[in-house]
Order: C-alpha cells, then structure tokens, then sequence
C-alpha cells in the first residue's frame, strides 16, 4: 500500500480493488494523472470520472460541502454502492468533472481501497479498469492483461464481488435525480429522504 500511495503522490497510476470491481485511481487534483488515465482507458475526454473516498469527513475537506439531501443520503448508504453527485471544487483537475460543474463521489464498502484514500489523504479518482466499452476487471490477471505497462502498481486483493454498479444520484437540486441505475433501487434512496 505504501508504495501505492507513493505512486499516486507523485502522479502516477494505480489500480486498486472496489467492492464491485478493479478500478484505476490516481490523484484527482493532479491534470497530467487524470490525463493518464483517460489515456489508459481510451476514454473520451466529454465523460467524467468519479472519486471514491475514505469516508464522508475526507470528502468535505477535499470536496467541499455536501446538501442537506447528500449527507443524508451519504449518513444512510456510505459505504456503500451510491455515488452522489455534488458540485466539483475548483481545484480538481479540469477532466475529473469534463466541464460539468459536477463530480460524483462515493465511499465503497472496501477496506484497502477506503485505506487508500486514507493513506493518500485525499478522494482519488476511480474509474473502472477496462478499456472503454471493454468488460470491466474483476481480477487482478484482468487488469494486468488489460493494462500491462500503462499502470504503475496494481494493488493486489484477489477477484473482486461483481454486481451492479453504483447507482448515480444527482443530490444537488431539490430532490434526487437518477442519472444510472444500480445496486441501490430509486425506491430505497427516496425512502431515505422521507423517513
């Protein structure tokens, strides 16, 4: 792990282990990693990326405040498969939200990667460890067969669970907007809000 966050300190790329899948993380904060990333993946630069975090405290520090409506929503589903939609701070690099305004965030229900962040002392951007319109990774011989040379470290933790997505929800309006469906029903979200 240390030499990981060594990694990602110095604007490298890493691939790390998520309670769905293997991700690529690198430093949100950092333009020349994120571009790394999309060049890895052979991602459009038009698609944002996500963040994962330790926890939601590291998210405020780094992010800036969350609405009412996403702590809530963050106290009730983090960790967990709920990546909340928030509006993305000035400091992070410019294709971490691809011109949005926004940036989705999310604590995973996974102990190195949640470490990770911890270690690193920041949210780090993690997209999944595929090549664009590739099958995601969920091992660590995917990944390596995938990406070879192009990432620094892969952080090693055996095959990861699978299973849908993270649902995406936008929790900077009113009221909560789908933007992808996942792990956690529309229902359950909506039912948190008005308990």
């Amino acid at each position: 792990m240390i030499r990981a966050v060594e990694v990602i300190r110095s604007g490298g790329l890493v691939a790390i282990p998520t309670d769905t899948l293997y991700g690529l993380a690198a430093d949100p904060f950092n333009a020349t990693a994120v571009d790394r990333v999309f060049a890895a993946k052979g991602r459009a630069e038009a698609q944002a990326v996500a963040l994962v975090a330790s926890d939601a405290a590291q998210v405020l520090e780094h992010l800036g405040p969350l609405t009412p409506m996403a702590r809530r929503l963050a106290d009730h589903f983090w960790p967990g498969p709920l990546t909340i939609l928030m509006l993305a701070s000035a400091a992070l690099a410019p294709g971490v939200s691809a011109g949005t305004g926004l940036v989705g965030v999310r604590v995973p229900d996974h102990r190195v990667t949640r470490d990770l962040c911890r270690l690193a002392s920041l949210p780090l951007v993690a997209t999944s460890a595929n090549m664009s319109g590739k099958p995601p990774a969920h091992t660590p011989d995917d990944v390596a067969a995938a990406f070879g040379d192009s990432i620094d470290v892969l952080v090693d933790s055996g095959p990861t669970p699978g299973g849908p997505p993270s649902t995406i929800v936008d929790a900077t309006g009113a009221s909560p907007r789908l933007i992808r469906a996942g792990a956690i029903p529309l229902e359950r979200i909506e039912q948190c809000l008005h308990e």
